[in-house]
């Protein structure tokens, strides 16, 4: 039985069952819902007594810089980043992006964290299930029946001869008790040999169902996606009012990687050749860059997509610090 890689889709799942059990609990107050302000509520008091390496470089993935409990706006132009966490929670959200996984296993009080220890350790246990499964098949397999066979009769032998040599030294042994130990041997090699099989089988079973239930937790297969910020997301296709007022599209994998860009003065935007792959829209006085044309739309106002020009990278990203 080969073992199988343990993805971050796996790790994703197995947060989000862990999710259901948990926000019922001592956090409840902050799940319900799980709002941006709830949960930053949750993050400081959590992020308070933290002084895990894993966690705090975590949080520094997710929010780009680290965290300080004595700052008392901590959040505060960054509260949106809450909102997929939120997404992800309530089940609108199927596939966010890792790192909003990353930060929502610390959330729930999630082990094995971060996914790299989560994988290692699923794998271990799966290989040492496999091991086992082995060692099983192997010792079914070194049975014999003439071993059986020999072991029954010898059993029988000291059973039945034995009891008749008590009172009788060196009787041969009477017809009746060689038709008895034959019956008693063919019951006791069918007993044996099924009860192998049921052992066999049960094992096997159960060694499937460990393997799937160790991560695996039920979702509905969704075709839709939204954009949420700066990216899409996969939704439900169901989902209504879950806070992002972005119309729901039907999937479209090629988009998955398609994302707003934070563009400043030292942003590549041209090939050697001169050639632009930097994208932009504009809206009244704001321009918003990609790091490609999507469908040709802007995702929030549906205005044309057009390369950079360097007249545009001069007027608004030349001089333009990043932030």
């Amino acid at each position: 039985m080969p073992m199988r890689i343990i993805t971050i889709e796996d790790f994703r799942k197995a947060v989000k069952a862990h999710y259901e059990i948990v926000k019922n609990g001592e956090y409840s107050n902050h799940f319900d819902p799980p709002s941006p302000a709830n949960l930053r509520k949750l993050c400081l008091k959590l992020f308070r007594s933290i002084d895990n390496k894993d966690d705090l470089d975590t949080f520094f993935l997710f929010f780009g810089f680290n965290f300080d409990g004595t700052k008392k706006n901590l959040f505060k132009d960054d509260l949106h980043k809450f909102k997929p966490v939120g997404a992800f929670f309530r089940g609108d959200t199927v596939m966010p992006a890792d790192e909003t996984v990353y930060f929502a296993a610390i959330l729930v009080g999630f082990q094995p964290r971060p996914f790299n220890r989560f994988k290692k350790e699923i794998e271990d246990n799966e290989l040492k299930i496999i091991r086992q499964t082995n060692e099983i098949s192997s010792s079914v397999k070194e049975i014999s029946l003439v071993d059986v066979i020999e072991e029954i009769k010898d059993e029988n032998f000291n059973e039945e001869i034995l009891e008749e040599s008590s009172t009788q030294v060196f009787q041969p042994m009477p017809k009746p008790i060689k038709i008895n130990l034959f019956v008693n041997a063919r019951e006791r090699i069918l007993y044996n040999f099924k009860n192998r099989l049921k052992k066999t089988a049960g094992a096997t079973i159960l060694i499937f169902g460990l393997i799937g239930a160790v991560i695996y937790f039920a979702f509905f297969k969704n075709h839709c996606m939204q954009w949420s910020e700066d990216h899409y997301d996969v939704v439900d296709c169901s989902s209504k009012d879950n806070g992002n007022p972005n119309e729901i599209i039907p999937l479209d994998e090629s988009l998955l990687d398609f994302k707003k860009l934070k563009a400043c003065d030292t942003t590549t935007c041209f090939k050697k050749n001169g050639e632009a792959f930097v994208w932009y829209g504009k809206t009244g006085n704001q321009v918003d860059f990609f790091n490609d044309n999507g469908k040709g739309r802007h995702p929030e106002t549906n205005v044309s997509l057009r390369p950079v020009t360097h007249y545009m990278f001069n007027k608004y990203l030349k001089g333009k610090p990043c932030e």
